[in-house]
């Protein structure tokens, strides 16, 4: 019970620190991506401050010998770059520029009503419903 509160809450900060940087705006990324137009680089000081919490968070925690909430660390071991990876990480850019939103933002745009976002969070989950169809039939079976 105590790890669902607290994911909750951490969901509760994340969304709320979305809104407050205008990252659940799609006009304000949109801005923020279009450098060769009317560039609004303040996205840089979000992106810049989550990566420097991040950086600095990932190197205190991981020296603990477990978490707080958990037995253990799950930590990502493969390295290498596939089809499955390039092309995610192509469709997620090409989306996130298109529409200037990605999941989290989408998720906590959801809360100001919008139809276009509930448009996209739509589309977003039909995604992730057809998504391993389409990697079985252009990629082949899941390897673990």
């Amino acid at each position: 019970m105590i790890r669902n509160i607290v994911a909750l809450g951490a969901g509760t900060i994340f969304g709320l620190g979305l809104a407050i940087s205008e990252m659940v705006n799609p006009l304000k990324v949109k801005a923020f991506l279009d450098v060769a137009g009317d560039w609004d680089p303040s996205l840089i000081l979000v992106m810049g401050s989550a990566v420097a919490v991040t950086f600095v968070a990932f190197r205190v925690i991981l020296r603990q010998p477990k978490p707080v909430l958990a037995s253990r660390f799950e930590i990502p071991t493969r390295q290498d770059l596939d089809r499955k990876l390039i092309g995610g990480a192509a469709v997620f850019g090409v989306g996130w520029g298109l529409v200037g939103l990605c999941p989290g933002p989408a998720l906590s745009a959801l809360a100001y009503g919008h139809t276009e976002t509930v448009v996209f969070v739509g589309a977003m989950l039909a995604g992730l419903a057809v998504g391993p169809l389409f990697l079985a039939f252009f990629c082949g079976p899941a390897r673990a």
